[in-house]
């Protein structure tokens, strides 16, 4: 027993740092910097099936694992499928793209499955969350710090800056998209620390409480979530904004009923974010522009909307099977009828290239997915005790409706560091309905409280 747990906390040792390190060349966004990652990941596959066949171990321990991975299974067979082109009618315009989008899959699949296997309790599950936070914040204060100091071209790679900023991401909407999944993790763990029951009003308790505040980590978080929405306003990201701010005021409302004891605080810390952060530090960073970029988007000037319409003939005549995984930037030129101002590589609207690629069968299995570890979030804050796994399901909630919502004008799940970190929460969705709460008892089936 003491062996085996060791071996988890090494494990999730380095999977909180892949976590750490995957955005940092480039976002993985590069042939190299995403090979680099996919030997990290699967020389911890290699060690996870000697583990196993050591101790002559199942290389999955517990039956909810199931659901979580079998859709990633099906994806991965899909991809093999299209690659090899036995089955007439699936296959792919574009073979190697499409075998980059297998391997990138499998390496998906692999940290999926460790990081749902080793995270046993709920001390692992504060590391991951940790991680997920630390990187959130050294993305804002790097990409921030770059961005006031204006630099023509980043410092390392030396990528042009321009007017916006993008921390260590090529594309600064992949930047604000991370920060915003990194940013629900946090509020989640920040309402986690709030307290649930009511007392009676007594100075010398509230100056107590005040003081305790001040040197806990409900400030460390606070101060952590205003440096990462920093980050998210300097982005200038119109969706990235609006879809964070929007999945937080819908999930407050949602949990404000879900919470069989909803903590005191919670709409006063939903109102302070809102005012404080967006409002009053917002001003001070340059949330105007942001609402400038809002106010002159139009149809006439954003190339976008004629990618999706001009991309509808493509699932029409697709619709079943796909034309292959990373083959939009092949099969596309072929249907533009127009030229744009811009090149498009991809379709800005995920719904829109999955179902191109993949078909709408697959696309629409990987949607109700998604949603039902959105359904595990609703479970988890309604029926379990525990409050960081409430916190954590919060989180996980915010992080879906803010990607479901972001990912109808861009293309983040084409970024590995954003995909990585996205399946990360919704791995999380599953271990916070699925752990115990007593670090003593790891029974192989839970079903919550």
């Amino acid at each position: 027993m003491e062996t085996s747990s060791r071996i988890s906390k090494y494990f999730i040792f380095f999977l909180c740092s892949l976590i750490i390190i995957a955005p940092l060349p480039l976002g993985s966004n590069r042939i190299w910097a995403w090979s680099i990652l996919e030997f990290a990941v699967f020389s911890l596959a290699c060690f996870h099936l000697a583990y196993c066949a050591k101790h002559e171990k199942p290389i999955l321990s517990f039956d909810w694992q199931k659901t979580l991975l079998i859709p990633i299974v099906v994806m991965l067979v899909y991809l093999l499928l299209q690659v090899i082109g036995v089955i007439p009618g699936i296959d792919t315009i574009d073979a190697y793209q499409t075998t980059h989008q297998l391997l990138k899959t499998l390496t998906y699949l692999i940290f999926v499955l460790l990081l749902s296997e080793y995270c046993k309790d709920e001390r692992m599950l504060r590391w991951v969350v940790f991680s997920i936070i630390l990187s959130g914040c050294f993305q804002a204060f790097y990409g921030s710090f770059v961005y006031l100091l204006d630099l023509d071209v980043s410092p390392v790679f030396h990528f042009a800056e321009g007017d916006k900023a993008r921390g260590t991401f090529v594309y600064q909407n992949h930047f604000a998209n991370y920060l915003a999944l990194c940013l629900a993790i946090a509020v989640g763990w920040l309402i986690s620390e709030l307290n649930t029951q009511r007392q009676a009003f007594e100075f010398r308790q509230a100056f107590l409480n005040a003081l305790s505040t001040m040197f806990s980590r409900k400030l460390i978080l606070r101060l952590a979530i205003i440096l990462m929405i920093i980050g998210l306003i300097l982005s200038r990201s119109r969706m990235g904004n609006a879809g964070f701010f929007t999945a937080l005021i819908v999930v407050s409302v949602f949990a404000i009923f879900c919470y069989r004891r909803p903590p005191i605080l919670l709409k006063p810390l939903v109102i302070s974010i809102i005012i404080l952060d967006l409002i009053i530090v917002g001003s001070i960073f340059g949330v105007e522009k942001v609402k400038q970029r809002i106010e002159d988007t139009s149809f006439a000037s954003e190339t976008r909307d004629l990618v999706v319409i001009d991309s509808m003939p493509i699932i029409k005549d697709n619709w079943l099977t796909g034309t292959g995984g990373g083959s939009f930037y092949t099969i596309f030129p072929s249907y533009q009828p127009r030229p744009y101002s811009g090149f498009y590589d991809h379709a800005h609207n995920e719904y829109i290239q999955f179902s191109i690629e993949y078909g709408v069968i697959i696309s629409a299995m990987l949607g109700w997915w998604v949603l039902y570890g959105l359904y595990l979030t609703c479970k988890t804050m309604h029926k379990r005790n525990n409050k960081f796994y409430k916190g954590v399901a919060f989180g996980s909630a915010m992080a879906i409706v803010h990607m479901c919502i972001h990912n109808m004008v861009d293309f983040n799940l084409q970024s590995p560091a954003n995909t990585l970190l996205f399946l990360t929460i919704l791995t999380l969705c599953w271990l916070s309905f699925n752990l115990p709460s007593d670090l003593k008892k790891r029974p192989r089936r839970h079903r919550g409280d």
